[in-house]
C-alpha cells in the first residue's frame, strides 16, 4: 500500500462537465487534454501510477498536476501561464534600417550584399551597436527580402 495522497482532486459537477467538454470538443493542445484526463481520473480515485501508465507520463507529472490544481485551481492547471521570453533586441526602426541598407546598391568591389557585409556596415553606420550576421539573415528573411534577386527585396504578392 502506497503513501496517502498529499493533494486530493475533488471536482464539482461544473468542473467535470467542463473537462469532459474540453476533451470531446474544440481544438486544444495535447498537454491541455492530457491534464484534463489526469484531473478526471484523479477525481475518480485512480492511483497516480495507473494514471501515469494510462497517459504515458511520469508519476511526478501526475503529482505536479494534482498540486497545481489544489493550490491554483482548474484554469491554472490546464493552461500554462504566459512566459516572458527574451526581450526584443532590435526594434522596428532598427530592423527597417537594416532592411533598407540591404536594398541599396552593394558597396564598391562587391556584386551583391552578404549578410556579413550588411552586419559590418550597419555597425559602421551606427544603425545598431552590434549585430551578428545570422541576425541580419533572420531580419531579412522575416521581410521576404532577397539579396540575390533583381528586385528591391519588397514582397510581390
Amino acid at each position: 500500500m502506497g503513501r496517502p495522497l498529499q493533494y486530493r482532486v475533488e471536482l464539482s459537477a461544473d468542473q467535470t462537465q467542463h473537462l469532459e467538454t474540453l476533451i470531446r470538443k474544440g481544438t486544444h493542445s495535447a498537454r491541455v487534454i492530457r491534464r484534463a484526463y489526469t484531473l478526471l481520473l484523479a477525481a475518480q480515485g485512480v492511483s497516480d501510477l495507473q494514471i501515469a501508465d494510462t497517459l504515458h507520463v511520469t508519476v511526478l507529472t501526475i503529482k505536479n498536476t494534482r498540486k497545481t490544481f489544489a493550490q491554483e485551481g482548474l484554469e491554472a492547471t490546464l493552461y500554462d501561464a504566459p512566459r516572458p521570453g527574451r526581450p526584443v533586441k532590435f526594434d522596428g526602426a532598427e530592423r527597417a534600417a537594416i532592411t533598407a541598407l540591404a536594398c541599396t546598391k552593394a558597396p564598391e568591389g562587391h556584386a551583391r550584399w552578404s549578410v556579413r557585409l550588411i552586419a559590418d556596415r550597419a555597425v559602421e553606420l551606427q544603425l545598431v551597436d552590434g549585430i551578428a550576421p545570422s541576425t541580419v539573415l533572420y531580419i531579412l528573411k522575416k521581410t521576404s527580402s532577397s539579396r540575390t534577386g533583381n528586385g528591391s527585396g519588397a514582397s510581390r504578392r
